[in-house]
């Protein structure tokens, strides 16, 4: 939540025209300041909130003290708080982003999306990701991931559409039993009414989505804008700008219609079953 206030912040700072510098001159700060509280990288102080909405020409009361919840709200330590050891913190804005989504959209050509991993398949992922990491680092990580995972069985769970590139499926990850286990977690995913799952066959030839994964956040507020995630080996990108996130838009949305429908993802999974 942090993360989107931060850029609601940001948005109401640009909206008035005032640039980092004159923005600090309010609080009698350094542009720095303003820019960690827009990034997230520093807890949002209520009365420094309060001051730059005024500052940036929010005069309804209901409207701050709205605001001023949110803030008190995402300064609290997010339960992903206990797995600080192992989870760096440009990853920690992604899961807050991702426990606040309304509706989350990816394309992944390299492995099974996070939230839809067996704790199995997970495991073999780090291990040959993180080849250093102790066996209580990668078990520690397992259970943060299977924490995750509880986002979809919750109540009002967010909408979950997903492009997977062929590749997943043919790549052998853990092993054949670990495949199978993770394909028919894929097939019972595809009947519940809040996932799509899409697979992008090797067939269907050159898509928008070749230059590499990435996933984008939609919310339930209006007025927060819609993120994307990009990410490398050891960081990650958030792109907010309308015009960005647009370009994303339409590459998933041209990926969506050109791989095969939803309804032929079991048929597809099942096949892909059999090799293991």
């Amino acid at each position: 939540m942090r993360v989107l206030l931060g850029k609601r912040l940001q948005d109401l700072r640009e909206k008035a025209g005032l640039q980092y510098e004159q923005a600090a001159l309010a609080l009698d700060v350094t542009p720095a300041t303003i820019l960690r509280m827009e990034t997230a990288t520093a807890t949002l102080k209520l009365p420094y909130v309060e001051k730059l909405l005024h500052t940036y020409g929010v005069t309804d009361s209901s409207d701050i003290e709205a605001f001023l919840s949110l803030c008190r709200d995402a300064n609290q330590p997010g339960w992903w708080h206990r797995y600080h050891d192992v989870l760096p913190d440009w990853f920690s804005a992604f899961v807050s982003l991702e426990g606040e989504a309304d509706t989350i959209r990816a394309y992944e050509p390299h492995y099974v999306p996070g939230l839809l991993q067996t704790d199995d398949y997970t495991r073999a992922v780090l291990r040959a990701g993180r080849p250093s990491a102790s066996e209580q680092e990668v078990e520690h990580s397992v259970a943060l991931h299977t924490e995750r995972r509880r986002l979809l069985t919750r109540e009002n769970p967010p909408l979950l559409w997903m492009v997977i590139g062929e590749a997943v499926l043919r790549r052998p990850t853990g092993g054949p039993a670990v495949m199978r286990a993770q394909i028919d977690r894929l097939i019972e995913a595809c009947s519940l009414p809040h996932i799509r799952l899409q697979i992008m066959p090797f067939s269907s030839g050159p898509h928008p989505g070749m230059y590499g994964p990435f996933q984008i956040f939609r919310f339930q507020q209006p007025e927060l804008p819609d993120i994307v995630y990009v990410e490398s080996l050891t960081s990650a990108t958030y792109f907010d700008d309308r015009a960005d996130v647009a370009t994303f838009l339409e590459a998933l949305d041209q990926m969506s219609a050109q791989a095969p429908g939803a309804n032929l993802t079991t048929a597809i999974l099942e096949h892909a079953r059999k090799e293991f």
